[in-house]
């Protein structure tokens, strides 16, 4: 019950917590970190008992360990996780940004992502949860996708990443960015919180599985660190038999939950980062299209023009006049 000497709760407790740990105020529900303990802030927002959120955009000096009161004990939320969709003051385009690209995990309640996954070793995410009997009573569940039928039953651990495009990007930037009135505040960011789940839904029904695989801790680490391994040598076309060696799977179970976790084969998932990579060669590092070509493994340039068309709609020397 979000109630509060008959006053609805709008602030989450681990936001309280936090100011108290780190002696400071919460001010129009945001927290500023104060200057001895690191940079930026948290801001959490209770919109009722069905939809929460929190913005954290921080990077403190040393680990800082807070529970979470508000950690959901009767396991009914769906988390959707921001990564990468804070716009850099200093943008430097280097590979590993490219690799950075914003993205959204999707996870059932049986699912810890903190635990699973690290994504910087400051914080940057937008977090919204969502209560899944209120998701259900949204639309028919029988016209759903079997993937939203197995997320939104909730009974099963599941985890999938979705490429965040620019509509989308658009929503995270009005969330972070819009002057609102502190009346409308809240409405504001609910619609808008809602607005990015109904797309991101969408998205995943486009997706093909017809069954999915309960997941646990290890598997989805392993799963992680292929894709990691892949994307830090995009001049080499990934192996299959060679990454499931690596990860001490079958290729069969490795490209399954893969394609499970981030809706791609392996090599499609590849080839769309190579291909990100050679646009920023040709863009920010202003190299040739051969040496672009070569540099990326391509032996034949006619096919890496081919392939560079495919993704990114134009071939590379006319995008590098662009």
């Amino acid at each position: 019950m979000l109630v509060q000497n008959d006053k609805r709760q709008t602030t989450p407790n681990v936001l309280k917590k936090l100011a108290l740990l780190l002696g400071t105020e919460i001010k129009n529900r945001r927290l500023e970190i104060p200057e001895k303990f690191g940079d930026g802030y948290c801001a959490g927002f209770i919109f009722n008992e069905h939809i929460r959120m929190l913005i954290l955009n921080y990077e403190l000096n040393e680990d800082l360990v807070v529970e979470n009161p508000d950690i959901d004990v009767p396991m009914s939320m769906i988390l959707f996780k921001f990564q990468n969709i804070f716009s850099k003051t200093k943008t430097v385009i280097t590979e590993q940004h490219v690799r950075e690209v914003p993205s959204v995990l999707v996870a059932t309640s049986s699912v810890n992502t903190d635990d699973l996954i690290s994504i910087h070793t400051n914080t940057a995410t937008i977090n919204i949860e969502v209560d899944v009997d209120y998701l259900n009573g949204l639309f028919d569940l029988s016209e759903k996708s079997p993937i939203l039928q197995s997320l939104l039953q909730n009974t099963q651990p599941l985890l999938f990443e979705q490429i965040i495009y620019p509509s989308l990007q658009k929503i995270v930037d009005e969330i972070l960015t819009e002057a609102v009135g502190e009346a409308f505040e809240l409405f504001f960011l609910r619609i808008k919180a809602e607005e990015l789940i109904c797309r991101l839904l969408m998205e995943l029904e486009k997706r093909e599985e017809k069954h999915l695989y309960s997941l646990n801790i290890h598997d989805i680490q392993t799963i992680y660190k292929v894709k990691e391994q892949m994307l830090e040598h995009l001049e080499t076309p990934p192996v299959i038999k060679d990454l499931a060696v690596g990860a001490n799977m079958s290729p069969s179970k490795l490209k399954r939950l893969f394609k499970q976790i981030f809706g791609d084969s392996i090599f499609s998932y590849y080839q769309e980062f190579r291909m990100k990579d050679a646009a920023r060669l040709l863009k920010e590092e202003k190299l040739s299209v051969s040496d672009v070509g070569y540099q990326l493994g391509f032996i034949n340039l006619s096919h890496f023009s081919k392939v560079f068309k495919e993704h990114i709609g134009m071939k590379p020397k006319q995008y590098s006049r662009s």
